[in-house]
């Protein structure tokens, strides 16, 4: 990655478990060989019920060269499971972006 990763937690601690699982995703994105230029990931709690309990969303920014991917799907009680669930997004959509980019995606025909 050209520019360190960003982390930002909104309405829950900083938790450096969670940071550190963080990273760690990051760095397996990097090794997709898919040129990163950043990444920014928000880890935020998105409501807090009596009833449902805590809620999660993970957003996370990458920028690579001439795009941008964004996911921002996952919720879950375990802010864990929403970080995971994230970074598999990012991961297949920046797979199928280096797919499109090597030529291995075939075009419909006209």
């Amino acid at each position: 990655m050209q520019l360190p990763l960003q982390v930002t937690f909104r309405g829950i601690r900083q938790s450096e478990p969670l940071e550190a699982a963080i990273h760690a995703s990051a760095a397996k994105l990097e090794a997709t060989r898919a040129n990163i230029t950043s990444c920014r990931v928000v880890v935020e709690e998105r409501s807090r019920h009596q009833s449902n309990g805590r809620e999660f969303s993970v957003r996370v920014d990458l920028r690579v060269p001439g795009r941008e991917i964004v996911v921002n799907r996952a919720h879950d009680e375990d802010a864990y499971a929403a970080v995971r669930e994230a970074f598999d997004d990012a991961r297949r959509q920046l797979e199928e972006l280096l797919r499109i980019q090597r030529g291995e995606v075939k075009s419909r025909g006209a």
